[in-house]
Parts: C-alpha cells; structure tokens; sequence
C-alpha cells in the first residue's frame, strides 16, 4: 500500500482520481480547500479507513505530520466559463497562486518526503494553436497578457518550476499536459460545454453555443484520463516527462450539442446567440503518440457510451 496525497482532491478529476486509488488498495490523502472542490464529492470516501481529507490551502505549508510517497498536483480553478463563479477569470489571483507559489511548495514537500510528483497541466500551454494536432514539442501560441492568460501563464510557469525540481533538486516529477475531460463528478455550476449542453438539454431549453459552433473539440472520458495520468506516474522510466493525455476523436462544438440532443431524446433547439470569447482556442486536439510509446495508453471509452454515463450523473445531481 503506497500513501498517495492528491491536491484538489475533492475536485472532478481529483474526486475520480480517488475513487480509482482507493479501489486498488492505496491510502489517499485529499487536500482541498473547497473553493471550487466539492465536500459533498467525498461523501463516498468518507467511511473508508484509508482516506484522509484535509481542508488546506496548498499556497501554504502542509502541515508536519502529512507524508506521503505520491503527490498529484491537480489543485486548481480549471473552468474558463466567463460568467462562472468557481472559474479562473472569477478567481484569477488563486488561480496564479496555486499554480505557483502552490506548486513550489508541493515540489518541496516532494523533495522533502522523496515522493514522486505529478503536474496537472493543461492544454491550454498551446493557446490557440498554430499546428494541428498539438504534440509536447509545440511551444504554443500564447498571450501573456489576454484574459485567459492567469490560468495559461500560471500553468506554463508551473511546468517550469517542475522541471527545474527535476533538474536542480533531483525530484522524481513529470508533467501531464490534459485536454478536454468529461466524466462523472463535473459540477454542474462550472458551466463547462458539455455539461451546459447536457442540462439544457435535459430540461428542453436551447442548447446555446459560443461564436459560430464550427470552432473543435476532443473530448476524454475521465476513467481513461485517470489511467493516464496513474500510468504517468508509476510507470518507469517517467522522471521528467511531459506527456498530453487526452482523445483524438475530434468534434465541432456544434456536432457535440447535436449528439446531446440525440442521446438525451431532447426537443431542444441549438441556438448560435453569443461571441467567441477572447483568446479561445478554435481547434484543439493533442497529439498522444507519446502516450502510447511511453505509456501504452489511449483511450478506450467510446464518446457515446462515456456521454451517456455523465447523462445519467448529472440526472441523478
């Protein structure tokens, strides 16, 4: 039994994280504090005799007596949705602070422990990308500047603090850079795309879309996600890797709400009524050849089967 600590563990992909973990028999530390983790997320775990949660800022020190062989860095606003509460334009100096002064301190806690450690990334070091599909390699097309920029430049600066632990301070860590994720767990309030689409649909109000729907996604069930990024880090031979993990099966946004509308029997109408927002990719798709040389990972859960289970989820929240 390893004892692994998972930062934003109470969020979507955290919550899943979990869930996985503590079904293989390891004792898991979650350390969130709820800004835009979920406690009712956890409820599951709670009676489990090897789960811990601890309500903490990771900008701050963990407390003496936390350990722990693993560390997940996932903690952070991850949502990009403007007129979300719990998104990284509504809360951008947090958002700047956990991935910075936040990652350092995990990095040395890590250093300290002599833990394995793991950088949630994103797909959006990329920006909106000049090449297509996007490999680790493309050093991407990024504003430092632009409104999305607390969440993009706070990222790549935290990739930066990871590969200097690497390099200078002798941590066994890697980076995982995440694409488009769905699954079971994502709050409804975030306002995410698919999530959006499935609640308007559920209840026969327009599916309503940015700019003009032709801009593309691809979207990863969370369960092949997680396989990834426990694959990322376990695996040998991973210390100082950066690796996308994400789905190949590329889709408009408009395609999405239209297989929505399908799968949820919904008499919606899909109604193109807002801009583009500032900066937003219009084509996103990662290139996993790396993945599966390194990992002999890629995804495995068909869209339809994995949307239909968030359908259910979020029927059921």
């Amino acid at each position: 039994m390893k004892k692994i600590l998972i930062t934003g563990g109470a969020g979507f992909i955290g919550t899943n994280l979990t869930k996985r973990l503590l079904a293989e028999g390891e004792e898991v530390v979650v350390v969130d504090n709820l800004l835009t983790g979920r406690k009712e997320n956890l409820e599951q775990f709670e009676s489990h005799p090897h789960f811990t949660f601890l309500h903490h800022d990771v900008t701050t020190p963990l407390p003496d007596e936390i350990s722990a062989e693993a560390v997940f860095h996932l903690a952070s606003p991850a949502s990009p949705n403007h007129h979300s509460s719990v998104s990284y334009h509504a809360l951008p100096m947090q958002t700047m602070m956990v991935n910075t002064i936040g990652t350092k301190l995990m990095l040395e806690f890590a250093k300290k422990h002599n833990a394995s450690f793991l950088f949630a990334s994103t797909s959006e070091v990329y920006g909106d990308p000049l090449v297509h599909p996007q490999t680790e390699e493309y050093r991407g097309n990024v504003s430092s500047i632009g409104p999305r920029s607390v969440y993009d430049e706070a990222k790549r600066f935290g990739e930066t603090l990871v590969m200097h632990y690497v390099r200078q301070e002798n941590v066994n860590a890697r980076i995982v850079r995440i694409f488009n994720t769905y699954g079971p767990f994502m709050s409804k309030i975030d306002q995410r795309m698919i999530v959006q689409f499935v609640q308007q649909a559920i209840v026969n109000e327009p599916i309503t879309l940015f700019g003009d729907g032709k801009q593309t996604r691809s979207l990863c069930f969370v369960d092949d996600l997680v396989e990834g990024i426990m694959r990322l880090m376990f695996y040998e031979n991973t210390r100082g890797e950066v690796v996308n993990i994400g789905s190949t099966n590329e889709h408009t946004v408009y395609e999405y709400a239209t297989i929505v509308k399908r799968l949820t029997g919904s008499s919606s109408e899909i109604r193109l009524s807002e801009n583009l927002p500032e900066d937003d990719p219009l084509k996103r798709q990662p290139d996993i050849s790396k993945a599966k040389k390194l990992l002999d990972w890629e995804p495995k859960v068909d869209l339809e089967a994995g949307l239909n289970t968030l359908i259910e989820y979020i029927k059921k929240a």
